[in-house]
């Protein structure tokens, strides 16, 4: 195991900033247990002309945990359930950054 898989899952371990959640391929295949580092950043979009201020949900999983994930796979952190939009690796190939609707 890398150093940079060995912090990822330390971080996904620590109460503090890793969070419980399932995972569902394609929203509705069996439920996957894990442990995931939730980000929600603003993101400044455009409606009509206007600035407008959007929430997002990030989701950081090792990929170790799950090898692959796609659009329309869903997660549920507590009472949320986050549908999947879009993943990428991150660059040292170690996680995924997983890109969420409401």
């Amino acid at each position: 195991m890398s150093a940079f898989a060995a912090a990822m899952d330390a971080l996904a371990a620590d109460p503090n900033i890793g969070a419980d959640a399932s995972y569902r391929a394609g929203g509705t295949g069996a439920p996957v247990p894990l442990r995931v580092v939730r980000s929600a950043p603003d993101r400044l979009g455009d409606a009509f002309g206007t600035s407008v201020i959007q929430a997002s949900d990030v989701l950081t999983v090792a990929i170790a945990v799950l090898p692959t994930v796609a659009a329309d796979d869903t997660f549920t952190l507590g009472a949320d359930i986050l549908t999947v939009q879009h993943a990428e690796r991150d660059a040292s190939g170690i996680a995924w950054r997983v890109f969420c609707r409401r």
